[in-house]
């Protein structure tokens, strides 16, 4: 079984990450009125496939919370049977197909309306007796989020800290500033505590990294992926982390690299493992990948 992590940041650009902060510049406050964009993505996949490969995709554009999908279409090279699941929690849609010797392509197209709602400063923490069910699992250590080892660090860096999303924001900015972004540092094995000693990571470390500082606070976290618009590194499935905060959840970038308003949700998770674009079950090789967004036309 290979796991294809989401995103793999194949592409040997960017040492660091960007001087200017892109993140807040976009991002919608109170009081403002919630951001409504529309975009389109063309994500396009390429494998070369060495024998019978069962593969399991998460590419598919999020259809709820914050987004509503409009039209989107598959095309698989050759035509093969497939089948598409949703998760019963969240909706996020699984795709399987069986492929067999020869090149494999993927291409799926969607136009993505996303309204983003403001960000509202004063954003309090959920207390623990107060958090829903269903969320309680997103305070829990995991395999990549090591918030049980890392406790002790948090709690020195940041737990005397004001609580609510001043807090966050003080995690991603010390993140931001003290973790270099460093394609190759970093492999599928790499957890947040890893990125804290080694200080350099890509951008589903970063998300790490962020989600086990906040569930070390008792505030609930979760690794977010989906489409992002970049100037460097080429485009990539983009991971960033999301903290329940003010009775919703609150999205963070802690690589500045992308505008947050711009992201396009595929899927949730306690971490890399629940989110991965490709796990691959069987012979197979990627050849090369462009999952692209932008902003729709207007008036189309």
């Amino acid at each position: 079984m290979l796991v294809q992590p989401s995103p793999i940041q194949s592409s040997p650009s960017q040492s660091t990450h960007p001087a200017a902060p892109f993140f807040y510049k976009q991002r919608v406050t109170l009081p403002d009125q919630p951001l409504s964009q529309t975009f389109d993505v063309d994500c396009v996949l390429n494998y070369e496939v060495s024998g019978p490969t069962d593969f399991v995709c998460q590419i598919h554009a999020l259809n709820g919370m914050d987004q509503q999908v409009l039209s989107e279409s598959l095309v698989i090279t050759p035509d093969l049977p497939r089948h598409l699941f949703t998760d019963p929690r969240i909706g996020q849609l699984f795709l399987r197909f069986q492929a067999d010797r020869g090149p494999l392509s993927l291409q799926y197209r969607a136009r993505v309306k996303r309204i983003t709602q403001a960000l509202d400063p004063a954003a309090q923490e959920v207390p623990i007796a107060q958090v829903p069910d269903e969320l309680l699992h997103n305070r829990n250590p995991t395999r990549y989020c090591e918030s049980d080892k890392l406790s002790q660090v948090a709690q020195s860096m940041f737990g005397q800290l004001p609580k609510g999303l001043s807090r966050v924001q003080a995690i991603v900015d010390w993140i931001h500033q003290n973790i270099a972004y460093q394609i190759g540092t970093s492999d599928a094995f790499t957890t947040a505590s890893d990125v804290l000693a080694n200080r350099a990571g890509v951008c589903r470390d970063f998300a790490h990294l962020g989600v086990t500082f906040c569930r070390a606070l008792n505030i609930p976290a979760r690794l977010v992926v989906g489409y992002a618009r970049f100037d460097e590194p080429p485009p990539d499935f983009h991971a960033v982390f999301e903290a329940y905060l003010g009775d919703r959840w609150v999205m963070f970038d802690p690589t500045y690299m992308s505008p947050i308003d711009n992201f396009v949700r595929i899927a949730m998770g306690r971490d890399a493992k629940d989110v991965a674009f490709a796990t691959i079950y069987g012979p197979a090789a990627m050849v090369s990948m462009s999952p692209l967004v932008m902003p729709a036309p207007i008036n189309t």
